[in-house]
């Protein structure tokens, strides 16, 4: 069988400005990047926001476990066999980032017959967003020191400066670091770190700017760090949001590809979602919402972080809220939630379905909470039985949750089909009435409680010492009205990684809650979540090489 790298270089691409034409942009609306790939134009944004705003569609997931989930797979899939039974239909999803492509993910761009394309640019440098992104960050960490150096008017605290350095690597060894060794003429000698480019607070503003003027204001409000006296110092105190946003002026703009099948995708954005919120650009997806009847998002890892932050923080920034949500769920997964080693995930397991399905359970009724429908997409592997299937989808009617299998990676749009027709279905006659899970105006700590108890399950939440100071300065300083961005481990409804299917009784530890102003949310770290990754033992990087005609080899 033909590897996901292998099919995707099968393809014949059609030039970029043929694919987008069915869905009303023109060749002068796009600034292209070569034959397959284009940003499109702010003009062209700004003329089509007097279009009607089509359906949403957002695909989330179970907790990911090391078996596979398959969601960006069945997003593109899905959108294809939307296409095919005569839905006018875009994508809007998330651009991978470099680090964890040559980390253990791999690529990112979907899998087998349901791809967006070129998969080997978009896993790579892509229009050069990632880039941006990294420079605009370091520039302001470069601007700040600069300030340091040349007698510090601001009075900022240097123990104080929160705002770190980033690359778009997994990268241990830049955790922590110190700057400005050496000599007077080398700056102010100080603590620094690393993060990962797709957990800067810059990425999320990009993906929550709705305008080059939002995204200079949203600049502006970041909090750099301190002054001695400990009031927050903002980038609008350096007054250099004008020279970040204009290193940022293209990347905003939303990048144009394809699937296998022709279907017109948005490819822009990437904020991870144990970090971040984890969800594609507001530009995409409102976009991708004035052009196609249907548009299918998705949201990162599992519904319980994804999801949740896509309708609590993104979902108040579009034009409409999701119609349905379908959550991908692969029988290997449930086996595994259900206490299956991986060794023996192809080994038939009625019982451990039947355990397992607890996990996806939780997930559906959180997303009923929101008051949106949800439909369940069995993500078909070949090791799938009879029984097993049987199984889930009686389960399933148990809870009267829509099912349906899909086998969109080995057989391409025709393989979601019948998923296409529920999911339509779904939207018929199932109206949506979404309401968000908590207000703003509760505080700090019950908006986290909230979260935990609604969503997680958890009893209680811990917040630490460290944790109660910062909450307080940020109620001094007026910003505790702010949705709240979890960041916890993905694995698991806790912030326990090995708790897998469905715990309760549990308790949550906040250790640090972090204020992003700029991006407009608050961060409550969890656990040990890590806003730099380090790279596993064997990292996907060591199977990938070029050929002498410049092909890539082993990205999947």
């Amino acid at each position: 069988m033909k590897t996901d790298i292998e099919i995707a270089q099968s393809v014949d691409l059609q030039p970029i400005a043929s694919v987008v034409d069915k869905v009303g942009i023109d060749y002068d609306d796009l600034e292209l990047y070569g034959k397959y790939k284009a940003k499109l134009s702010f003009d062209k944004i700004q003329e089509l926001k007097k279009n009607p705003v089509g359906k949403l569609i957002l695909v989330t997931a179970i907790n990911p476990t090391p078996a596979g989930e398959g969601k960006s797979t069945i997003t593109i899939g899905l959108a294809d066999a939307l296409n095919k039974i005569g839905k006018k239909t875009m994508i809007a999803i998330r651009e991978p980032s470099l680090g964890p492509v040559m980390g253990i993910k791999g690529g990112a761009a979907g899998g087998g017959y349901a791809q967006v394309l070129p998969m080997e640019d978009i896993n790579l440098h892509f229009t050069g967003d990632m880039h941006a992104i990294t420079t605009a960050n370091n520039a302001l960490s470069a601007l700040i020191d600069n300030h340091l150096h040349q007698g510090n008017d601001l009075g900022i605290d240097q123990r104080r400066i929160i705002w770190k350095r980033v690359v778009d690597l997994n990268d241990r060894a830049l955790r922590h670091v110190t700057v400005g060794l050496g000599s007077p003429v080398n700056g102010i000698p100080r603590e620094d770190g690393f993060d990962i480019t797709v957990a800067s607070e810059i990425m999320a503003i990009l993906c929550l700017a709705t305008s080059i003027e939002d995204l200079k204001e949203r600049l502006a409000n970041i909090v750099i760090g301190y002054r001695y006296d400990r009031t927050p110092v903002y980038v609008r105190d350096l007054e250099v949001e004008g020279a970040l946003a204009l290193i940022l002026k293209d990347a905003i703009k939303p990048n144009l590809v394809q699937t296998i099948y022709g279907t017109p995708a948005f490819v822009h954005g990437g904020p991870f979602a144990n970090i971040a919120h984890g969800c594609n650009s507001v530009l995409a997806t409102t976009t991708a919402l004035h052009l196609a009847d249907y548009t299918v998002t998705e949201a990162g890892f599992g519904a319980d972080l994804g999801a949740e932050k896509f309708l609590d923080i993104k979902t108040p920034n579009l034009p409409t809220s999701p119609d349905v949500v379908v959550i991908v769920a692969t029988l290997r997964a449930l086996k595994m939630n259900g206490g299956v080693a991986k060794e023996v995930l192809t080994e038939e397991n009625v019982e451990a379905v039947r355990a397992g399905f607890a996990n996806l359970k939780r997930h559906v009724e959180n997303i009923r909470k929101f008051g949106i429908p949800a439909v369940v997409a069995i993500n078909e592997f070949v090791s799938d039985t009879k029984a097993e299937i049987a199984e889930l989808k009686a389960l399933c009617a148990q809870i009267d949750v829509p099912v349906e299998l899909a086998s969109v990676w080995a057989d391409g749009a025709d393989g979601g089909l019948a998923l296409a027709e529920v999911v339509v279905k779904t939207i018929e006659t199932r109206p949506a009435k979404y309401t968000r899970l908590y207000d703003n105006n509760l505080t700090v700590e019950e908006k986290i409680e909230k979260i935990v108890k609604e969503i997680y399950r958890g009893t209680k939440v811990n917040f630490e010492k460290k944790a109660k100071t910062q909450i307080s300065q940020i109620v001094k300083n007026g910003w505790d009205r702010l949705p709240i961005c979890m960041a916890k481990t993905q694995y698991s409804f806790s912030d326990n990684p090995a708790l897998l299917g469905a715990p309760e009784n549990f308790v949550i530890t906040i250790r640090e809650v972090v204020p992003k102003m700029g991006a407009g949310f608050i961060v409550a770290l969890t656990g040990d979540v890590m806003t730099m990754p380090g790279l596993p033992k064997r990292p996907a990087a060591l199977n990938m090489d070029v050929a002498a005609d410049g092909t890539a080899i082993g990205l999947f």
